[in-house]
C-alpha cells in the first residue's frame, strides 16, 4: 500500500498545487490512500468548510489539522458530520469531532489516522503520548496500517513520538512547522518517520506568508497583519510504502515539486 501524505496546504496557493498536481502523483506513485494537513488551508490560518470540501472533492481522502483548527467558529458543527477531516486527538473530552478514524481504500484495505499536537512551545493540551496510547489501541482492532500525523513545533517532541510509536503504527509524520526535514527514514521497528513533512504554498515566503511583515515583526517587535505570499509553489509530502497485512512501513521517500500556478 502506497500512502501519500502531503505537508501543511497553505492558502489559496497550496491549495491550488494540490488541486492540479494531485491525480498526476497518484498515478506516477501508485497511491492507495492519501492524507493531508489543512490547518492553514484557508487564507492561511485555519480551515473552512469550503476549504476543506475543495480538497476533498479533489481526491484527499483525509484531512489532518492542528493548532488552528478553531479558528472559524463553523468549524465546530463541520467536524460532526465530516469524518474526513480530523482535529487533533488531544483536545479535551467535549471537543467537536474526532481524533482518530478508520477508512476504506479501494484496494488495499483500512487505514486509520490518528493527529495529535505536540505541548511544547504551543497551548498546553492533554498529553499526546498518552493519548496516542489510547486512540491506536481503539484502531488496532480494526486495522494494522495505522498513519499518526504529529502536529508541532519542537524536533525533539516530533522525534520522542516517532520512537515511542516505532513498531505500533506504520507511520509518524511530523507536520507544523512548514520546513521540509532531511531525516525521513524507517525506524527499527519498522515505522516510517520524517520530522517534518514540509509545506504545500508558496515559495518565496517565509512560511507561506509575505516576508516583509514577518521580517518586520521581528525587528520592531511590534504586530504585523500576515499575508498569504504569491508567486512559484512548491509542494512537499512524502509517499510511505507500507504492507498492509503488518502494518510495517517497507520506505518513505520525500515529494518536492515546485509548480508555476497563478497564486
Amino acid at each position: 500500500m502506497n500512502v501519500l501524505f502531503l505537508g501543511d496546504v497553505v492558502g489559496r496557493p497550496g491549495r491550488a498545487a494540490v488541486c492540479s498536481r494531485l491525480s498526476e502523483l497518484v498515478r506516477q506513485h501508485e497511491i492507495d490512500f492519501t492524507i493531508a494537513n489543512a490547518e492553514n488551508a484557508a487564507g492561511g490560518l485555519g480551515l473552512t468548510a469550503s476549504t476543506a470540501e475543495e480538497l476533498l472533492d479533489a481526491g484527499v481522502d483525509v484531512l489532518t489539522t492542528g493548532n488552528h483548527i478553531w479558528r472559524h467558529r463553523e468549524m465546530a458543527d463541520y467536524l460532526e458530520t465530516e469524518h474526513r477531516v480530523l482535529r487533533p486527538a488531544n483536545f479535551p473530552p467535549g471537543a467537536p469531532g474526532r481524533g482518530a478514524d478508520v477508512y476504506m481504500t479501494a484496494h488495499s484495505g483500512p487505514v486509520g489516522v490518528l493527529c495529535v499536537i505536540g505541548r511544547v512551545f504551543m497551548e498546553p493540551l492533554d498529553c499526546p503520548f498518552r493519548s496516542a496510547d489510547r486512540e491506536i489501541q481503539a484502531l488496532r482492532g480494526k486495522t494494522s496500517t495505522i498513519v499518526v500525523d504529529v502536529h508541532a513545533e519542537a524536533t525533539s517532541e516530533k522525534i520522542a513520538m516517532g520512537r515511542y510509536l516505532d513498531s505500533r503504527v506504520s507511520a509518524v509524520i511530523g507536520t507544523h512547522t512548514h520546513v521540509q526535514t532531511a531525516d525521513e527514514r524507517t525506524l527499527a521497528g519498522g515505522t516510517a518517520y520524517i520530522t517534518d513533512v514540509g509545506m504545500s504554498g508558496p515559495r518565496e515566503s517565509i512560511l507561506g506568508v509575505t516576508p516583509e511583515p514577518v521580517i518586520d515583526r521581528f525587528l520592531t517587535g511590534m504586530p504585523s497583519r500576515f499575508q498569504v505570499a504569491k508567486g512559484p509553489i512548491t509542494l512537499n509530502g512524502v509517499v510511505v510504502d507500507i504492507d498492509p497485512e503488518t502494518g510495517t512501513a517497507r520506505s518513505i521517500a520525500r515529494v518536492v515539486e515546485s509548480i508555476e500556478l497563478e497564486s
